[in-house]
């Protein structure tokens, strides 16, 4: 368990949080009688369902803010998936040459993404006119009341709000719109509905303009915008996709003809002893951890788990991907604990420009045997290996504790066959 998972299950205890819930469809906390057991500002940051505490998940709860101070913990509806559309075309734009200050090679933080979209001329496309950035930062959101479903029965609940804070990321202004976008540095399946709608609520009454609440996803170089609205302002859930649209800055020309030169050219490295096969089935989201390691030099195991889109298990999973492939390294220390950070390899990698990097990365995916057998075989046919070729090469290979019956290797399979598509995908960027 979590310190999170932990310190909410003692809360839920001391405060009697479910029978509360099911007496009066809600259970209202403050940040002081959390903070007695932890910091709350860690206690309730859960931007993704899949960073709710064990507790939350197994009773469909969800937590909303309030006030500056207090919280509703219910069976709210707080979270919107987002649709998967692998096949929409990505739009490719120039960055200004006389820019030197930041640079799209450089997008490890979600500010200087931001930044680089709008230097790019990617928000004014995206909003159909030139813009300018005008809000930033934390503010309170003022007063208004809102409602929200309940996950279970699909009635509403009402919530008041009064002087809660919110953060919105950038808020670019135009002749006629308004566009409040939130972002992400990682590649995410949902997203926390309330980091659009509370700025929404704060600045709808405030501007004559059309107000757009944007939601940024950037993952792998590629910035994927879900422009939202609300049919109804005063129903939390009543957002509704309007467009999605996805941008890159430049093109990593990379080819086919580029794939086998690097497949051809690679050497198989034996395979590391103690750390398992990879069971994490996006390669992109393997580089946005690595991406988040070269900003941030090192992270605990439970700064990836609290501040990105993973749990406990998912942590587990692509900090071993990384560590399989050479390029993170795992430190423990009574100080710190478990820790992670990018191997002299993996900082290498990381530092260079997004085509010399994508091939870099290619031909480290490649030096393990399994992963080249199975590029090599699409190659062969001309068309994507089945499960089946591919357990069939693992198993050939005697990899180490996966034996060769159970599930251990159709789930593993998966990976590979991820891995493989992110290669073969490359070409088409």
């Amino acid at each position: 368990m979590s310190k999170n998972d932990v310190a909410w299950e003692e809360l839920f205890k001391r405060h009697g949080i479910l029978e509360n819930i099911e007496k009066n469809g809600f259970h209202q906390i403050s940040a002081t009688q959390i903070n007695a057991l932890r910091e709350a500002r860690l206690m309730t940051k859960f931007d993704h369902k899949i960073q709710l505490p064990t507790i939350f998940q197994e009773n469909s709860l969800t937590i909303q803010p309030n006030s500056r101070g207090t919280y509703v913990i219910g069976r709210f509806t707080s979270y919107q998936d987002l649709p998967d559309n692998p096949s929409l075309p990505i739009e490719i734009l120039p960055f200004p040459d006389n820019i030197e200050t930041i640079s799209p090679d450089n997008l490890f933080s979600e500010s200087i993404a931001l930044l680089c979209a709008h230097n790019s001329g990617m928000i004014a496309d995206l909003l159909g006119e030139e813009s300018s950035l005008t809000v930033l930062g934390r503010m309170s959101t003022g007063r208004f009341s809102y409602s929200i479903n309940d996950i279970k029965s699909g009635q509403r609940h009402s919530i008041s709000v009064e002087n809660s804070q919110c953060e919105i990321d950038s808020g670019f202004e135009g002749p006629k719109r308004f566009a409040l976008i939130e972002a992400k540095n990682e590649g995410v399946d949902d997203f926390l509905i309330r980091q659009l709608y509370y700025p929404y609520r704060l600045w709808k009454p405030q501007v004559t303009k059309e107000v757009l609440p944007i939601f940024l996803s950037i993952s792998d170089s590629v910035f994927s915008f879900y422009i939202y609205r609300f049919t109804d302002e005063t129903h939390y859930n009543s957002i509704e996709l309007v467009s999605h649209r996805k941008y890159q800055i430049g093109t990593t020309d990379i080819e086919l003809e580029d794939i086998v030169k690097t497949l051809n050219s690679t050497a198989i490295l034996s395979e590391p002893k103690g750390i398992p096969f990879p069971q994490s089935d996006s390669f992109n989201r393997v580089i946005d951890l690595l991406a988040q390691l070269h900003a941030a030099q090192s992270l605990s195991q439970e700064d990836i788990t609290t501040n990105h889109a993973f749990d406990t298990r998912q942590t587990q999973y692509y900090t071993n991907a990384g560590a399989y492939l050479g390029l993170i390294e795992r430190k423990q220390s009574k100080e710190h604990g478990v820790t992670y950070s990018l191997t002299e390899k993996g900082s290498k990698i990381m530092s260079k420009k997004l085509r010399a990097r994508n091939l870099s990365l290619v031909q480290t995916v490649l030096e393990h045997g399994v992963f080249n057998q199975s590029l090599r075989l699409y190659m062969q046919q001309v068309t994507r290996p089945s499960r089946d070729q591919i357990e069939a090469i693992m198993r050939d290979a005697n990899l180490e504790r996966l034996g060769k019956e159970g599930s251990t290797i159709p789930r593993r399979a998966q990976t590979v066959l991820a891995w493989i598509d992110w290669i073969i995908g490359l070409t088409n960027r």
